[in-house]
């Protein structure tokens, strides 16, 4: 039986091999990407229960295919663990600042790094009930349900608009381009003005009267869920 299906996104052909045969070796269901557009593909095709993401790909970074995954409320849940060549911390900071879960520099350990994505695989696992209803300073979004309220408000929120309330509880704090709240929102096939999230927000912030202050506005980028680190800096 198999522990689960990884997609490995890496353009180094011989190494991309050996991480499969590894993983297979290990349980695994594996797929192999050679670069970013063929990734971003593979893992909406296949929704994997973990994507391990090399940094450097041609056609499209692992930075922006880390960010496109989380935008996407089909792959957004992924595990991610990032592959780099190269060990500055800010690399790192950035991986994570984009939603990676994890982050290994080449060279590597094949036996460190299955290691670190069983245990990755058991936290998302423990986690998973948890993730499926999120709080912050008064809203319950509640997924599986497919529920929000404000208070003990039942909120009666259009699709886009649970996408979009979803995404900013999720990560308080983080701002949000319109074009990332689309993808959220809408799809990434949507074809439409970036303007056009202006007035799903503006529908939000009005079913959530009191609470509207919640989501501000970051001039020159989009928008962002308040911080509750903000409020308590107050």
């Amino acid at each position: 039986m198999s522990k689960g299906s990884i997609l490995i996104v890496e353009d180094d052909m011989s190494l991309g091999e050996v991480l499969e045969y590894n993983l297979r070796q290990e349980g695994y269901e594996t797929h192999l990407a050679r670069d970013g557009h063929q990734g971003l593909r593979e893992a909406r095709q296949h929704c994997p229960d973990l994507v391990v993401l090399d940094l450097m790909l041609p056609l499209i970074d692992g930075i922006e295919v880390c960010r496109l995954l989380r935008a996407d409320p089909a792959t957004q849940e992924l595990a991610i663990l990032m592959l780099t060549a190269r060990s500055e911390e800010s690399d790192e900071l950035v991986g994570f600042s984009v939603g990676a879960d994890d982050y290994v520099t080449k060279p590597f350990s094949v036996k460190v790094l299955l290691q670190r994505i069983n245990a990755l695989l058991r936290r998302k696992e423990q986690g998973h009930a948890d993730r499926e209803v999120m709080v912050s300073q008064g809203i319950m979004i509640d997924r599986r349900r497919h529920r929000a309220t404000v208070g003990d408000k039942p909120l009666d929120l259009t699709p886009s608009e649970f996408g979009l309330l979803s995404a900013f509880v999720r990560q308080p704090g983080r701002a949000f381009s319109r074009a990332e709240l689309i993808d959220v929102a809408l799809g990434d096939d949507a074809i439409v003005l970036e303007r056009t999230i202006d007035v799903h927000i503006r529908a939000l912030r009005k079913k959530l009267d009191a609470h509207a202050d919640l989501i501000q506005t970051v001039r020159g980028i989009g928008y962002r869920f308040r911080d509750p680190a903000d409020v308590m800096m107050v």
